[in-house]
């Protein structure tokens, strides 16, 4: 197995246990991270973002939290991987079920250098939102709220996270 892959297996295995101190390990210092909610640089904004997710699921719904990973490919230049989760979205209270896609490129030492994920806004707008979701998940402004909403909840969380 190349030691790409096997990056991406212990940040999924870390991931399922809510251990956001292993999967912050993955990445490298100057990393980067996107997916439809959130656009962070470096690994202290990466980190954060996987700290602030895990303690809100273990605080709020590590009851219900499932994930499951799968069609893990890598090598030298890149990999990628799908995976689901199964939360419960602790703003709303609701249950999601989201299914990702994910690309990942690496340093020289195998660290994720740069980590792209996808998954369709309007069907986890309407999961995770209900009524508002379902109805304006299709528009860029749910979407630049919702990702306002995180960068903020994100900035707060870092400032009493140092």
């Amino acid at each position: 197995m190349h030691a790409s892959e096997q990056t991406i297996r212990r940040f999924y295995d870390a991931f399922a246990r809510l251990d956001a101190d292993t999967m912050a390990a993955c990445y490298a210092p100057d990393a980067t991270f996107r997916d439809e909610v959130f656009d962070l640089r470096g690994a202290r904004e990466i980190g954060g973002m996987w700290k602030m997710l895990c303690t809100g699921t273990q605080a709020k719904g590590a009851h219900v939290w499932q994930l499951r990973y799968r069609d893990v490919q890598a090598d030298a230049a890149g990999g990628q991987a799908h995976w689901d989760a199964h939360y419960l979205f602790s703003a709303t209270g609701r249950i999601v079920d989201n299914a990702i896609d994910a690309r990942f490129t690496f340093t020289p030492e195998g660290l994720i250098a740069t980590h792209r994920d996808r998954f369709g806004f309007w069907t986890w707008a309407r999961q995770a939102l209900g009524l508002p979701g379902l109805l304006l998940g299709w528009s860029p402004s749910l979407r630049r709220k919702v990702r306002g909403t995180a960068a903020a909840n994100l900035k707060a969380f870092l400032a009493r996270n140092p």
